[in-house]
């Protein structure tokens, strides 16, 4: 049995979750650590991103894409088997019943449309997992956009069918061959080919991480996650809100659409980050691709290099309002094993007729694990945002069961 660490009460600052302070900061995180060819970008992006979430005209056109594209709202799924064997009531946000199928269709549309009202032609993006390129390159199509799409050729391998449908969509796709081969390695590629078009590209940034405005845009056009929710919930919870909200971490954007939601409830936020890229967990602070934040570093202050099963949560740190969040005491942040995540989507599978993304299963080991330490009391309610379909992980699952 494992130890279990009592729960601290939640604390909810005012302004949580809200517009990051000056510079881009949530508390010490955050910032624009951008070349100086990228500053002027950034603000660029910046300015049109407050117009336009301030403009009624934009916000209608992103919810009616929303709605008839991408399928939203989403439901709020009991699973009830399941339920009844950990002893908690479960309840699943099915974000991987999007178009795309992952969260990532609700951030790159809105970053599309904002593309387009600045007059960029192009869309340039990082994916690891490949729901972000494959995202990227839908929204491309559907508004006539141009797509290149910076992939790790690790990744490459490992989620053959993602890049195929990249490609059916139209979609350029790069392959990174340098470092890692992962999505941090694309990540800064992608940043790099930015800095020589920032005439006629917007980079679509995938999570909520990089330079200001990213981890703010980006955690504002995911929100309607966590808005959705907190409206199910009051609407078919006996309690009203549950009393966890648990999302999977990366760079952390479903969690944050999602915890957005939450903030200002009683309700208990937990992040769960993969054992081999845990940032918030075990991260030191340092700055990479323009943003100071929580990242795993050796001791000379190097990078180290990630490891998951999911290519989603191979990322070797995490958004900076996940780091504030994790030293204001309002989220806690905890790890998951490969073969924990294996496990937890072989039985959601089984019990609720569910393939999960390898990503989403990482929340669920943690939950069923929660449940066996006695770590959630017996009647808990929990929701659990279930960020993508487990298609595009088929391949791997088949070499390791």
């Amino acid at each position: 049995m494992r130890n279990v660490l009592p729960w601290r009460e939640p604390a909810t600052p005012a302004g949580t979750m809200g517009e990051p302070l000056k510079r881009g900061r949530f508390g010490e995180y955050g910032g624009r650590y951008a070349p100086e060819s990228l500053v002027e970008a950034c603000r660029e992006v910046d300015e049109a991103f407050r117009e336009a979430w301030a403009d009624p005209g934009f916000r209608g056109a992103l919810a009616r894409l929303l709605a008839v594209h991408a399928g939203r709202p989403t439901p709020l799924t009991p699973a009830r088997r399941l339920s009844e064997a950990l002893g908690v009531e479960l309840y699943l946000k099915r974000e991987d019943l999007t178009h795309t199928g992952s969260h990532k269709i609700n951030n790159v549309l809105g970053q599309a449309l904002l593309a387009t009202r600045m007059g960029r032609r192009r869309l340039i993006a990082e994916t690891g997992a490949g729901q972000h390129g494959v995202a990227t390159a839908t929204a491309a199509a559907l508004l006539g956009l141009e797509a290149t799409v910076f992939m790790g050729e690790r990744d490459i391998e490992r989620q053959a069918l993602n890049v195929f449908r990249m490609r059916m969509l139209g979609a350029e796709v790069v392959p990174v061959t340098t470092g890692s081969r992962t999505l941090k390695d694309a990540t800064s590629e992608a940043m790099r080919h930015w800095v020589g078009a920032t005439a006629d590209s917007h980079y679509c940034i995938g999570s909520v991480v990089g330079p200001d405005p990213y981890p703010w845009l980006v955690r504002e056009f995911q929100r309607v996650i966590g808005d959705e929710a907190r409206a199910q919930c009051a609407a078919e919870l006996r309690t009203g809100v549950p009393d966890h909200v648990v999302a999977c971490v990366g760079g952390g954007s479903n969690a944050a659409g999602t915890f957005a939601g939450f903030a200002d409830t009683p309700a208990r936020l937990v992040g769960v980050e993969a054992e081999g890229g845990a940032g918030a967990a075990r991260g030191r602070l340092g700055v990479l691709h323009g943003s100071r934040s929580l990242f795993l570093q050796d001791d000379d202050g190097q990078i180290v290099e990630a490891h998951s099963v999911a290519a989603g949560l191979d990322y070797p740190g995490v958004g900076p309002e996940h780091a504030h969040l994790r030293d204001l005491g309002r989220a806690r942040y905890v790890t998951v094993t490969d073969d924990e995540a294996i496990a937890a989507a072989v039985r959601l599978a089984r019990t609720e007729g569910i393939v999960p993304a390898l990503e989403s299963a990482h929340a669920l080991a943690w939950v069923i694990r929660a449940a066996g330490d006695g770590e959630l009391a017996a009647g808990s309610t929990v929701l659990m945002t279930l960020s993508g379909r487990g298609d595009k992980d088929v391949s791997t699952l088949k070499e390791l069961l």
